[in-house]
This record gives C-alpha cells, sequence and structure tokens, in this order.
C-alpha cells in the first residue's frame, strides 16, 4: 500500500507551475478534481489538434500522448513528489479522439526515492476511454520548486 503524503503545493500553486508552459497555455488546460490518490486535468476540444480532418476529425495521437504525460507528472506533484521530468511514457490507443473536451484522469502508483510511477486514461465527453498510458518521472535532485 502506498503511503500517502500531504501535498506540499496547493491547487493555485499547481495552476501556477502549470502556467508556465506555453504549450499547456495553448492547450487551455485546467485541474479537475484533485484527489488522495491523484488528479485530473481537462482540455477543451480545438480545431488546431486534428491530424484527419475527413470524413470525421480525429486528434493527433501525440496531443493524448502529451496530455498522458504531463497529467502523470502533475499527479506525482499533487502526491508530494518532486518530479523533474519524465524518464518514459507507454501509450495506448484504445478509440479514435474525435470530440471534446478531453479528460485525464491520473492516478499515482508509487512515489519513489528515485522515481515516481503514475497511470492516465484520457477519456472523451461520454466517458469513454481514448486512450491510456503510465508515465516514470524522475525525482529532482535539487528542489527547484
Amino acid at each position: 500500500m502506498q503511503k500517502k503524503t500531504k501535498t506540499p503545493f496547493s491547487r493555485e500553486v499547481l495552476t501556477q507551475f502549470l502556467q508556465v508552459s506555453p504549450f499547456h497555455l495553448w492547450l487551455d488546460l485546467q485541474f479537475g478534481e484533485i484527489t488522495d490518490e491523484g488528479l485530473e486535468i481537462i482540455m477543451p476540444w480545438r480545431p488546431e489538434i486534428v491530424s484527419i480532418p475527413e470524413p470525421r476529425q480525429v486528434v493527433h495521437g501525440g496531443i493524448l500522448a502529451s496530455l498522458i504525460d504531463l497529467a502523470g507528472l502533475y499527479a506525482v506533484m499533487s502526491q508530494g513528489g518532486q518530479p523533474s521530468g519524465t524518464a518514459y511514457v507507454h501509450v495506448d490507443y484504445h478509440r479514435q479522439a474525435t470530440s471534446g473536451p478531453f479528460v485525464a484522469v491520473s492516478k499515482v502508483l508509487k512515489i519513489g526515492n528515485t522515481l515516481s510511477t503514475a497511470e492516465t486514461s484520457i477519456l472523451g465527453p461520454d466517458n469513454t476511454l481514448l486512450a491510456s498510458g503510465r508515465g516514470g518521472y524522475p525525482r529532482a535532485t535539487d528542489k527547484f520548486y
């Protein structure tokens, strides 16, 4: 059983970190629920994320992979981890993403001394599983936040 740690970051501080990245700002990301196990990140639909416009619009898989990665990283932060970036991300695509908004639901599996792990599911507007993945996030050797 994972040891529960109190988050050192409030929703406001996590939001400040999220808004540092121009890419995250462009995606217009917002935090949903933040719990003792992880968090949600909500991303609205926007036409620029489409890679296949016809016969129906389909979101580029790289956008979903990025959302899985960053939701895992922020979930680790929300549980007291101090990630310095991403060591790896594995992504499975289950269905084409054809409409939004998208909700990334990320759960921390382990906060480690050197590597923390989180799993994330991307849900469509009808709660359909679109993609899922797992990421590893190395611990920062110097505290930089």
